[in-house]
């Protein structure tokens, strides 16, 4: 984990990553298992997610913090221990977040997966899952609304076009290139053919650039929010934002370990027939999950560990390409 200054000129030249110099670095010691790839990954949209990779042992991620942009490589070098290196103008928040994306502020003391097998046996296979969080509310936001009512293989595609193309090239060594998201004000300023060619709708490019317009105090209430449903009532008062945008955003930004993403495609069909045998809608999900008031994120999330799924009924859905109409 060096500087581009190690290269010899004719190859920094081919590199058009910044040279952000040398790294800053930390050591993270857990007091709790930690299943490190579960826990941060969870955080990447899709393989081609330009604000993250894997490679090897080593997790690369950019993003925009409130001091700039910034990379941080991560990886555990012995059990309980993650080292860690940030390059960029926002490398030290990086890497003083570091523990939060790791998951040091979760608290499952209080979890009981014992009143249902599946999930007593996922939490007992899976000590060190945690639910981990950014703290970077705006990017979260945006990334939740591009996933709006379509697949999540559209989403992703846009995603990564919309922040090869209009985002900021992450600084340090990456394994390929990573990207940043643009600006709070840099989002108001894609232009409308960028939103079109990347495969994004127009209700969801033009939500994001709404959100954008009040993006500022959006995210300063979100944060100034008492608990989830404090958030819930920021976001939903804002035009094509509803109860699953918001409960996405507080699962990844503010590690919320009970929002439940009402309304999404899949994510009742497989609480269902994980916990049932058999499919259920929003309302039968939420009736599966009231045991588990304030954790219900967590037991989402060790149901997914679990391996157990749904089988596939049919072909999956080929979404048709707009693009070039």
């Amino acid at each position: 984990m060096t500087s581009l200054a190690h290269l010899p000129p004719r190859e920094r030249a081919r590199d058009p990553r910044p040279d952000a110099g040398r790294p800053l670095e930390t050591e993270y010691r857990p007091r709790h298992p930690l299943d490190l790839r579960r826990t941060v990954l969870f955080q990447r949209r899709g393989a081609g997610d330009p604000t993250m990779t894997a490679a090897g042992s080593v997790i690369w991620r950019a993003s925009r913090t409130p001091d700039g942009v910034a990379t941080l490589a991560i990886r555990e070098t012995h059990p309980g221990v993650v080292r860690a290196a940030a390059w960029g103008p926002g490398r030290e928040w990086a890497l003083a977040q570091l523990p939060a994306l790791c998951g040091a502020d979760d608290d499952p003391a209080s979890f009981d997966g014992s009143r249902h097998p599946l999930v007593a046996e996922a939490h007992r296979r899976n000590p060190g899952l945690r639910i981990g969080r950014t703290g970077l509310v705006f990017d979260a936001l945006a990334c939740a609304i591009f996933e709006q009512k379509v697949t999540g293989m559209q989403a992703f595609a846009a995603w990564r076009r919309i922040l090869t193309w209009c985002g900021e090239r992450a600084p340090g060594p990456t394994p390929r290139p990573l990207f940043a998201p643009p600006t709070i004000d840099g989002w108001q300023r894609i232009p409308s053919w960028a939103w079109h060619r990347a495969g994004l709708e127009p209700p969801q490019s033009k939500t994001v650039v709404r959100a954008a317009r009040r993006g500022d105090s959006l995210v300063r209430a979100v944060l100034a929010a008492e608990d989830g449903e404090g958030v819930d009532r920021v976001l939903v008062s804002q035009p094509g934002i509803g109860p699953w945008t918001s409960a996405e955003l507080r699962i990844r930004a503010l590690g919320d370990a009970d929002a439940v993403s009402v309304g999404d495609y899949h994510l009742a069909h497989e609480v269902g027939y994980a916990l049932t045998g058999h499919r259920v809608d929003d309302d039968g999900m939420l009736r599966l999950l009231a045991p588990w008031a304030g954790q219900r994120q967590r037991v989402i999330r060790l149901l997914g560990a679990s391996g157990v799924s749904e089988p596939r009924r049919g072909p999956r859905l080929h979404p048709e390409d707009h693009r070039d109409r």
